[in-house]
């Protein structure tokens, strides 16, 4: 596809909003990158101070052919916050307005606004936003909507999708549209709102959501066990599961995980049983509901893991779940780059999945370590490999074909919560038929006719090992 002049565009957004158009080299190179480490230096970043100035740069864009890659904190797993055509990046990070009813429990957002900022904001009048990505001291609201954000608690409380009553943004052409709006019940006409959520900025740019919050559990209580192996550990889980036991975290790690966040600490999780297969739950709710969940989950549990710790306090349990958050940095231990695949699969056959990582570890030589939400099926699977290896590359790359393949073949999806982005476009053929990718890309033609909206993702296949990864840290690294 051809894109426009940028340059004399730009004349005209200049003139317009002089003091947004940000083209010094530093600010180029940050917004050419997020968590995929894959760098494209857009023409020039655009950030706006208020939602009216999107439909100006959408315009503009529109007349001139200019591509829009909409940016939050760019903290996208799939490259979807990288300007892979050039043009724009149209930086939302400042639109932070926060807004509650209180009659409603329903908050007005802004997207700039971060997931950590909008749940402790709530947690100070008494209620719960519970989308929580491991990201969310960085992540925004409007980036948790690009990709349908999850986190620890989907099990209980589900996705950001289920918090989404209403979204404000501007069309491809900068026209101002409002899908749904901040009422609780509401099918006036077709739900073009759940098509943008998830979309990943190729439908439309979201400004200010109509997120619904509910009121804070009473009580929470926190605990870590150890098993054998995996095999114990996920049957646990579905036996739990089906006995009727609702936890708000239902986190897995299996041994190699769990090796690499020992290696990283330099201690044993469990003194008693290093290297062990571990599970994390959380319970909510009110001190009756957590006394009946706590005797059920005990009951079922302690007969059969082999080390276990009670979380006494909020620094207890953040200590726990900062095991679970490590795992992923504390995997570069084994080897300097990583394919970070969030697929899942049904709750039963979550171990089949492990079986196959350890498998394909054997078959491609390479470390396939996994851990995530085994409450919903949702595993981070991760294949290790060193960059500079022409060797390890194609070991990879023929691994995770094979991961795909698997995932789909036993009912599941090639990714929960990260989205397609550019590192994903290769697999959804494999989760597609051709008539429903063409479906899904007539409808993007029809809001983005020119498709400048984040042209290059999902639809067109897009290979990351032709391209160098980038070493310099970014803001969540440690």
């Amino acid at each position: 596809m051809k894109f426009g002049d940028s340059k004399k565009a730009l004349k005209k957004i200049i003139k317009l909003m002089p003091n947004c158009v940000m083209l010094d080299a530093n600010s180029l190179k940050k917004a050419s990158v997020d968590n995929l480490r894959i760098a494209f230096p857009p023409d020039a970043v655009i950030r706006v101070k208020e939602a009216k100035q999107v439909g100006h740069v959408l315009r503009c864009a529109h007349s001139f052919n200019i591509p829009i890659t909409a940016r939050g904190a760019g903290s996208s797993a799939t490259g979807a916050a990288v300007p892979v055509s050039g043009g724009w990046i149209l930086d939302l990070s400042l639109l932070k307005t926060i807004s509650l009813n209180s009659y409603s429990n329903i908050v007005s957002v802004g997207v700039g606004v971060t997931t950590e900022i909008l749940q402790k904001k709530m947690l100070k009048k008494g209620l719960f936003y519970p989308p929580d990505p491991s990201s969310k001291k960085y992540s925004t609201i409007g980036g948790n909507i690009a990709c349908n954000a999850g986190g620890m608690r989907c099990v209980k409380y589900g996705v950001t999708r289920d918090y989404v009553l209403g979204l404000e943004g501007y069309l491809a052409d900068g026209s101002f549209v409002q899908w749904g709006l901040p009422l609780k019940k509401n099918v006036s006409g077709l739900n073009l709102k759940d098509l943008w959520i998830g979309s990943e900025g190729t439908l439309g740019i979201v400004t200010k959501a109509h997120l619904k919050c509910i009121p804070q559990p009473e009580e929470r209580w926190m605990a870590m066990y150890a098993f054998k192996d995996e095999k114990e550990a996920l049957k646990m889980v579905g036996r739990l599961l089906k006995s009727g036991l609702n936890p708000s975290i239902c986190e897995f790690l299996d041994k190699q995980s769990v090796q690499c966040a020992e290696d990283l600490s330099g201690k044993s999780i469990f003194k008693e049983c290093p290297g062990s297969s571990i599970l994390i739950f959380e319970l909510d709710g009110s001190l009756d509901q957590l006394i009946q969940q706590k005797s059920l989950l005990k009951y079922q549990i302690e007969k059969i893991a082999i080390a276990s710790v009670e979380a006494k306090s909020l620094k207890d349990a953040e200590s726990i779940l900062r095991i679970r958050r490590r795992c992923s940095q504390a995997m570069y231990s084994i080897a300097d780059t990583k394919l970070n695949e969030d697929v899942v699969v049904p709750i039963e056959k979550q171990y089949d999945l492990i079986l196959f990582t350890k498998e394909l570890k054997n078959q491609i030589g390479l470390a396939t370590p996994t851990f995530g939400h085994a409450g919903d099926g949702n595993l981070h699977v991760h294949i290790m490999y060193n960059r500079a290896s022409k060797s390890e590359q194609k070991r990879a790359k023929a691994g995770i074909l094979k991961l795909m393949r698997f995932v789909v073949s036993i009912g599941g999806s090639i990714t929960g919560e990260h989205g397609i982005g550019l590192a994903k476009t290769p697999f959804l053929k494999i989760q597609h038929s051709k008539v429903e990718i063409e479906a899904m890309y007539a409808l993007k033609s029809a809001l983005d006719p020119k498709g400048i909206l984040n042209p290059g993702k999902i639809f067109k296949p897009f290979e990351v090992w032709n391209y160098p990864k980038i070493k310099n840290k970014l803001p969540w690294d440690y």
